[in-house]
């Protein structure tokens, strides 16, 4: 549950909100399709990937190098540089939830959510923390948006038709949602927090890809949720405010108290993607070296503090994070198909034999992601130099 957790809360950042929102508003009660096919395919990639780190009892990064020397360090860099830029946008986000719960402004809010974040670390047992701090955290969250859900009285009948015959599909919406979920650093997250629990080898496959499947239904709940009360806002016809929809939202579906719910839930959902952005982006680069597996927790704590420094000092530099979210999308099907390929090796799964339909699925995924991520790197990158 703690993996499961860890994954779940990382998927549910400040971008995750802003994204339900703005999908919802444009393509109304047919998003629950997409909602629908982006988990389908998000279990599919997260089964795949954490079965084979608990198969060959290794790291992602470790299992690259041994498919292709070499590749293991190309992915830790891209998963620490993006682990760090969108930590940026995480800070920025716990920043704004404490000014919407507490009024403080949002850099104060940054610096008194960075020593929280960091506190879970300095504890002896971090790992227990980490775990224990995601649950009430993700459970608060879930609780709070179904509370919103039935406070604006969606649609649900509407939405339950639309999610199996949709007016219009938009694929775009898809993989930004996949690439939201299981895309980058987050895939990783609960299968090396398993690992660092010991729970790995053939004889844990039940209980790793339970974890897996109740990581992406954890999200998928607060998504639906989300989905809901953004459709119930928008059904009556209230107009959301384009610079903060999650915030808009909230506050029309329940006034100022739903405007400190927003607070809460923003605090919460960027909080824990901060602690799992730098516990997971830190995993990637702990067994290169046993100076840097012994000092990781307070490589994990500097790893918070440049990022809250980052926001402090220059704000979100967005261009960054547009070039960082391009090869975001990127990361999982190279990450993906090089563990689908050290499925097929003895020298690094030993006698297991991974499911045909799971292979299937999971090249499905790589090659739809691998498409979609260089469409986006070639859209976007022009941008950067303008």
């Amino acid at each position: 549950m703690g993996a499961a957790f860890l994954m779940a809360t990382s998927a549910i950042g400040p971008g995750f909100l802003t994204q339900t929102t703005v999908f919802t508003q444009s393509l109304a009660a047919s998003f629950g399709f997409v909602i629908l096919i982006s988990v389908i395919l998000d279990i599919f990639a997260q089964t795949n990937v954490w079965r084979i780190i608990a198969v060959s009892e290794r790291r992602g990064q470790d299992i690259a190098n041994m498919v292709f020397p070499g590749l293991g360090y190309v992915l830790a860099a891209l998963i620490v540089i993006g682990g760090l830029a969108f930590n940026i946008g995480n800070i920025a986000g716990a920043g704004l939830g404490l000014n919407a719960m507490l009024g403080i402004s949002p850099i104060t809010g940054a610096l008194i959510s960075a020593v929280i974040a960091i506190l879970i670390f300095v504890v002896k047992e971090a790992g227990k923390a980490m775990d224990r701090f995601t649950q009430i955290a993700g459970f608060v969250m879930i609780g709070l948006m179904i509370y919103v859900a039935f406070t604006t009285s969606p649609p649900v009948g509407e939405a339950v038709v639309k999610t199996f015959a949709p007016d219009k599909i938009d694929i775009i919406a898809i993989v930004t949602l996949v690439g939201g979920t299981v895309g980058g650093y987050i895939t990783f997250a609960g299968g090396h927090r398993l690992l660092d629990a010991g729970v790995k080898g053939v004889g844990a496959l039940p209980e790793v890809t339970k974890s897996s499947v109740v990581g992406i239904l954890i999200t998928s709940v607060m998504r639906i949720a989300l989905f809901l009360a953004v459709l119930g806002v928008v059904a009556k016809g209230l107009p959301i405010d384009p610079d903060n929809p999650p915030a808009s939202v909230f506050q029309l579906a329940a006034g100022n108290i739903g405007y400190k719910i927003f607070g809460v839930v923003m605090w919460a959902a960027a909080i824990t993607s901060v602690v799992g952005a730098a516990y997971t982006s830190v995993s990637f680069v702990r067994t290169f070296s046993e100076k840097i597996n012994q000092k990781a927790n307070w490589i994990i704590i500097g790893f918070i503090v440049v990022s809250t420094l980052c926001f402090v000092v220059i704000g979100k530099p967005v261009k960054v994070l547009i070039l960082v979210g391009a090869l975001n999308g990127l990361i999982l099907p190279i990450a993906l198909g090089t563990l689908l390929i050290a499925a097929y090796k003895k020298s690094i799964v030993g006698d297991y034999k991974h499911p045909l339909w799971l292979t299937i699925s999971g090249i499905f995924v790589v090659v739809v992601m691998a498409l979609m991520g260089g469409y986006t790197i070639v859209t976007q990158l022009p941008l950067l130099f303008k």
